[in-house]
């Protein structure tokens, strides 16, 4: 197999252990995982394949589509955009985006968008895959439907919707695509290789993600109507991701592309004050509004105890977490990003072989178990 490459800080030597065990497993088959503390790298590895035939080496540059770790990304550019002042949370969506407040949504919160409890988890309209890759027609289809549940009542997993809803919001304010705004103040800056809407110049370096088995995908088994609607209309198909005109797509809660180096060099603004690479780029209060509380209670569509922050999960009895002031986000398939604002630790982990999961698995879990095993030692 492809050697695990990269570095260790020698206080967290075992992480890299566990890291190249999973290969030896079959756990994984490429994957990268990455942490920062006080804002400075202290893992970064990467190993393994990029192809199911294992003709591709993994390499330092090798970047995936992420799936839902992209809503990081999202979230972090409307925390910036709040710090900046250009948005407020709190403001209804329609004072931004007029045409949002039909069908009964005129109240809806920017908040409510952030915390998946607006009631669009997806849409009511029949779509096809490649309607997701037509910006226009998505955000009008969500402006005019109404809601699924009555907006603030539950939290409800917007899968794919929420990237578009957040994303409109920005660029009514911004007149600017929520990847370009992304790209320009916040992974150009601190020149991280995370993209959303990817040129086709970088597509040889893409890993080909490899679906769950047969049976373990988020469309497969006994679902409430609302998980069945999100993860069938429109199919959700992990092929569809080596194709140009998905990575070509601004798909801001599914499409990103990074590895665990980018997604940990952007998510350290999160876990390190606003500021990463040396450079401040929030406030600590602009980050910290993403430790409150905005909903919590049974998630609709995920069917589990869920506690929603702004844009990004929150630690409690159901994910406990060693220290109480943690953010995270995880992908379909095991990609996941954890920030502990604590321990000033950013941990990331991205692969290709994936599993049957949208909140993370044993793979990521284990890895930054070791970390903070490592830490507190």
């Amino acid at each position: 197999m492809s050697d695990v490459q990269g570095f260790v800080h020698p206080k967290f030597e075992a992480v890299r252990g566990a890291f190249a065990a999973a290969f030896a497993r079959g756990d994984d088959l490429g994957a990268s995982f990455a942490a920062t503390i006080d804002g400075e790298p202290v893992i970064d590895l990467w190993g393994g394949w990029a192809d199911a035939e294992q003709t591709r080496p993994w390499e330092k540059d090798t970047i995936v589509n992420v799936y839902s770790t992209t809503k990081t990304m999202t979230a972090l550019t409307a925390l910036w955009l709040a710090d900046q002042g250009a948005l407020k949370f709190e403001e209804k969506v329609a004072h931004y985006w007029p045409e949002f407040a039909a069908a009964g949504k005129q109240d809806v919160t920017v908040a409510q968008l952030m915390s998946h409890a607006a009631g669009l988890s997806g849409f009511h309209d029949p779509m096809q895959p490649a309607d997701l890759y037509d910006w226009d027609l998505v955000t009008s289809r969500l402006a005019a439907q109404a809601p699924f549940w009555e907006p603030g009542t539950a939290p409800g997993y917007h899968a794919v919707t929420q990237g578009y809803l957040v994303g409109e919001v920005v660029r009514r304010i911004t007149g600017k695509s929520l990847g370009t705004v992304f790209a320009e103040q916040l992974a150009g800056p601190l020149g991280a290789d995370f993209h959303i809407g990817l040129d086709a110049a970088h597509d040889g370096r893409v890993a080909d993600l490899v679906p769950p088995p047969q049976g373990a995908s988020i469309s497969d088994g006994p679902q409430s109507a609302l998980a069945k609607n999100m993860a069938t209309n429109p199919p959700i198909n992990p092929l569809d991701t080596r194709t140009r005109a998905w990575r070509a797509a601004e798909i801001p809660a599914a499409g990103g592309h990074g590895n665990a180096r980018s997604v940990a060099a952007v998510q350290t603004l999160m876990a390190n004050g606003g500021v990463a690479g040396g450079k401040r780029l929030l406030s600590e209060a602009g980050v910290k509004k993403a430790l409150e509380l905005q909903i919590e209670g049974h998630d609709q569509v995920l069917n589990m105890p869920v506690r929603y922050g702004m844009g990004y999960g929150l630690a409690g009895p159901t994910r406990p977490m060693p220290n109480p002031n943690t953010i995270f986000w995880g992908g379909y398939g095991g990609s996941l990003v954890v920030c502990d604002m604590d321990a000033r630790l950013c941990m990331s982990y991205v692969m290709n072989k994936m599993a049957g999961t949208t909140v993370g698995d044993m793979r990521a879990g284990m890895l930054m178990a070791g970390v903070w095993g490592s830490l507190m030692a």
